[in-house]
């Protein structure tokens, strides 16, 4: 069921929207922008009813913060008011309203603009989905991680948790297309793919690929070590997949991993701890592959054999 959040500081108003909707939608009440604005940023809505005139914050004041946010401003927000001056209306759509609802309410009209904006926001996700997802893999792709990275790393530093960076790729791919072909190389990314995301299901984990034969990985939450632990196990889930490889360098395909833990700082960009991750996965590679090196939060290596 899709999830509406109404934000209207008149009780008995908000109770009126609310009995015409809670047949079809799940409907969340906040009574304050302040408190509408929090639950959108922390819920999953398809669609935000906005009062324009609340005392404090006003419904204009709240639609444009709700832009400004990356969590936010793709959630399509219909005004409700009783103002009738044209110029109110077009500062509305300006600022990124996609509809109004004039007071007082007609059952009718309010369902069918409602089912209306819910519809084209299905269609729209269905389409960003689609557009974001690896078709290879099945994973996501480098231009959800871009934008999944940013959200995340915001979100660290808003409740001050470990935020953890991996990159990986498969050892020596490039032999290993060239010995037994392309359409192989990708049946193992496709399968590599799918045996690291079988151990990342928690929704605080996230797996992409980056691209051609490497991927990337961001957890939330965790320590070092936990995470250091957890990015071993799925290292060696792909060395027992026990996939040929080409004798010359190796029996079987496997992974080498490098990653960075950290409690994230307003001071420090993502892309700097990106980097570390990336030197991390170099030493992994440069000491022999098929292991993972880490470095925690004190930036102090951890060593896998």
């Amino acid at each position: 069921m899709e999830k509406i959040l109404i934000v209207d500081d008149s009780a008995v108003q908000a109770e009126r929207l609310r009995s015409i909707l809670d047949d079809e939608y799940e409907v969340t009440v906040a009574q304050t922008a302040e408190e509408g604005l929090r639950r959108a940023s922390g819920e999953n809505f398809s669609l935000i009813l906005l009062d324009v005139v609340m005392p404090g914050m006003d419904g204009f004041t709240l639609l444009k913060k709700l832009q400004e946010e990356i969590i936010t401003q793709s959630i399509p927000v219909i005004l409700i008011t009783s103002l009738s001056d044209a110029s109110d209306e077009q500062h509305g759509l300006i600022l990124g309203a996609v509809d109004y609802i004039t007071k007082p309410f007609n059952a009718l009209i309010v369902k069918a603009r409602v089912n209306t904006h819910i519809k084209l926001y299905q269609y729209r996700r269905q389409v960003e989905q689609q557009s974001m997802t690896d078709q290879l893999t099945g994973i996501a792709n480098r231009r959800k991680y871009e934008q999944y990275s940013i959200t995340k790393w915001g979100e660290a530093i808003r409740l001050h948790v470990p935020l953890s960076i991996c990159m990986f790729d498969i050892d020596r791919f490039k032999v290993y297309n060239d010995t037994f072909g392309h359409p192989a190389g990708d049946k193992v990314i496709a399968t590599v793919a799918q045996t690291a995301a079988s151990y990342l299901q928690r929704s605080t984990d996230f797996l992409a690929r980056y691209g051609g034969e490497e991927f990337v990985a961001v957890l939330l939450g965790g320590n070092a070590e936990q995470v250091f632990g957890y990015l071993r196990k799925i290292r060696q889930a792909v060395e027992n997949l026990h996939i040929p490889h080409d004798p010359a360098v190796g029996k079987w395909v496997t992974i080498s991993v490098g990653g960075v833990t950290v409690i994230p700082e307003i001071e420090r960009s993502y892309d700097f701890y990106l980097k570390i991750a990336d030197t991390m996965l170099y030493d992994a590679k440069k000491h022999g592959r098929n292991r993972v090196v880490w470095a925690d939060e004190r930036m102090k290596q951890l060593w896998e054999k």
